[in-house]
């Protein structure tokens, strides 16, 4: 067991919180704020995780339980708690078991994992390195060739559903990535980097897996016709000519069959679009506040998506979740299940599918025994009647 394992499995891990500082002492500081920033003044960042304290839980006791029942459906598969891995772009930068480690953690825990199209392994790899659902996030990138191929090698490999991410017209502003060098790590010339080589050289763990996977990979699942894979410097300009607008989905429809989820809308107007644009699902997201800061924190925002869908199409959340009891909160207020980026990234980060095998065992305790001690034998039974919101938010 290598060093970074053995510390995810010490009995002083016990929480998602303390995965970041394993994961800020392995990372070069660029990586890991890149991980851990947000946009601007990260008001939003902080407010993500800071809501689910206004909701309290309102719980009955000397009920009998015989066990808890976390299992639900989602896209019309199952997953044994109502937690998905949300997609994280640059994954293999963080650690080289990458997308394909936090997909097969996921299958192993009974669960989905969602592929970034910003990732370092091709996701025939990733879907074939997973025993659970893996579904394919888009960004329109590279053009409409380059997202028809990829569509289409999702489809072939058998993916559970597409998530088209709308709140990306362009990339948010990271300042944490503009003064830690994120862009001179990414590209740039040797000059460049000079003044960041202390920071590489001080992480020497994360250096030498980086050299041996082969440095700063290309992005394989965004293959330009006449040019081939995209070089990961250029994401922050294939975003911004990559907008997704309303139209495009009837076009994206045609070359996907199967579910389609929309991803980053916080309002009941988006909401009810989306419905109407034919989503199988919705997931209320600010990007983990890293596009559009002063936004709601989403769960602030998921009753009014949850109301204006009325039942017509399952609804998502993420942004925040730390905790199994965070994850409860949600699905009591409407949330069919949450997806976890941060969370399961601290992780990887720190240690690899390691780390992602044993947050996710984190979560999973923590739900039941959040269920347990509400006095709830299902999430199936969870209700808006377990918590109180504040006042205002009705």
């Amino acid at each position: 067991m290598s060093r970074a394992s053995r510390a995810v499995a010490s009995p002083h891990v016990v929480s998602i919180g303390d995965f970041r500082p394993l994961a800020r002492l392995r990372l070069p500081r660029p990586v890991f704020d890149y991980l851990d920033g947000g946009a601007d003044g990260e008001v939003t960042l902080r407010e993500n995780c800071r809501v689910f304290d206004d909701v309290t839980f309102r719980p009955r006791y000397a009920v009998p339980l015989s066990g808890c029942d976390m299992r639900t459906r989602v896209l019309g598969f199952g997953v044994s708690f109502p937690a998905l891995l949300a997609p994280v772009g640059y994954s293999r930068l963080m650690h080289p078991d990458g997308e394909a480690g936090a997909a097969r953690a996921a299958g192993a825990a009974g669960t989905a994992y969602i592929l970034s199209t910003i990732s370092g392994h091709r996701l025939e790899d990733v879907k074939a390195a997973s025993s659970g659902p893996v579904c394919f996030q888009l960004y329109l990138m590279g053009g409409r060739e380059a997202s028809e191929a990829v569509i289409e090698r999702a489809r072939v490999a058998g993916c559970a559903a597409l998530v088209v991410t709308i709140d990306t017209p362009v990339a948010g502003m990271r300042e944490r990535d503009f003064r830690n060098g994120m862009k001179e790590l990414m590209g740039g010339s040797l000059l460049s980097k000079i003044p960041f080589l202390p920071q590489m050289l001080a992480r020497p763990g994360w250096l030498v897996s980086y050299l041996l996977d082969g440095g700063l990979s290309k992005l394989p699942n965004v293959v330009v016709p006449g040019t081939g894979p995209m070089e990961l410097i250029d994401v922050s300009a294939a975003l911004a000519r990559a907008a997704v607008t309303w139209e495009d989905l009837s076009w994206i429809r045609k070359h996907w069959p199967g579910p389609i989820v929309i991803k980053g809308l916080l309002t009941g107007d988006d909401a009810r679009r989306a419905v109407d644009a034919g989503a199988a699902a919705v997931v209320v997201s600010n990007h983990g506040g890293r596009q559009l800061d002063g936004v709601a924190p989403s769960l602030r925002a998921l009753p009014e998506v949850v109301a204006a869908v009325n039942g017509q199409v399952e609804v998502l959340m993420d942004g925040g979740i730390r905790r199994g009891s965070d994850i409860v909160k949600a699905v009591c207020l409407g949330a069919k299940a949450v997806l976890c980026g941060r969370a399961y990234a601290y992780g990887l980060a720190a240690a690899g599918e390691a780390g992602v095998t044993r947050a996710l065992e984190i979560l999973r305790a923590d739900v039941d025994r959040t269920l347990k001690l509400l006095g709830c034998t299902s999430i199936a039974a969870l209700d808006r009647s377990y918590v109180d919101v504040p006042a205002h938010w009705r």
